[in-house]
């Protein structure tokens, strides 16, 4: 993929960062940097960088797509309770791939598994139960700000 000055931006950005940034918050990163690039450039560049293996596009449920400038497969959990997304340092389970090929005759070329959980900033949150077996009510983390 050709750089441009834009998509090297919004690269940086997306690699000096940890949080599984969706693209308006990449946006908002990259206008401290480069005040003038538009929403739709970083969209575009985005989605040409995710096609090239540049990054990582995440599709958890229930929230928007996210991006992570760590390219490698691995795993990622989400908290149920703010939306947040971390990464874990797990080891890709290919005998999981084997099994659902044998199982259904697909050539399974890739998986996702997504991991839901409470962070440990929403189980110290006071109001927030976290005993076992008890359901979280979700929040918007806006509401921390």
């Amino acid at each position: 993929m050709a750089m441009s000055r834009q998509a090297k931006v919004i690269l940086d950005v997306l690699r000096s960062v940890t949080s599984h940034p969706t693209a308006d918050e990449v946006y908002e990163m990259a206008r401290e940097a480069m005040p003038r690039i538009s929403l739709g450039t970083v969209y575009r560049n985005l989605e040409a960088m995710s096609e090239s293996g540049l990054v990582l596009k995440i599709y958890v449920s229930g929230t928007q797509k996210r991006f992570d400038g760590n390219p490698k497969p691995h795993y990622h959990i989400r908290c149920g309770v703010c939306g947040r997304v971390d990464d874990i340092d797990l080891d890709l389970l290919v005998d999981l791939d084997r099994t659902a090929q044998e199982a259904t005759g697909y050539d399974v070329l890739s998986h996702s598994v997504e991991f839901v959980g409470v962070c440990p900033r929403c189980r110290n949150q006071e109001g927030v139960n976290a005993a076992p077996g008890k359901s979280y009510t979700s929040r918007n983390p806006k509401d921390d700000k």
